[in-house]
């Protein structure tokens, strides 16, 4: 199989420090290298064949909504006091207790059953 030459550009010290990590894992850099990547794209790769299905099924739900009707926003004042609790509920699962889980990744699953 013929080979192909790939340039790259570090700075000097992070080229050290990858030249260092090769020659402890008993590569030249290249092949370090090589070893590297291959990893990567295999992780994406299992990765992206897991949640194939999945994404498939978004992507099919996200072209059906288009084709739904807009609907009027909800007022406040439509709403139980009950119905306001269960979506102050959901949204703080979503956005967690302050709102900032899009901050924080600190969104907290309160259910109480087991399939939570």
């Amino acid at each position: 199989m013929a080979k192909t030459r790939i340039s790259i550009t570090l700075d000097a010290d992070h080229a050290d420090h990858i030249r260092a990590h090769a020659e402890r894992a008993g590569m030249d850099v290249s092949a370090y290298f090589a070893n590297a990547a291959t990893r990567q794209m295999a992780e994406v790769e299992a990765a992206e064949a897991q949640f194939a299905r999945i994404d498939a099924m978004i992507a099919a739900a996200e072209a059906e909504a288009v084709s739904f009707p807009a609907s009027a926003e909800s007022a406040d004042e439509e709403l139980t006091e009950e119905e306001r609790r269960e979506v102050d509920e959901a949204m703080g699962l979503v956005y967690g207790k302050n709102g900032a889980a899009g901050r924080t990744g600190s969104a907290v699953c309160r259910c109480t059953t087991s399939g939570c």
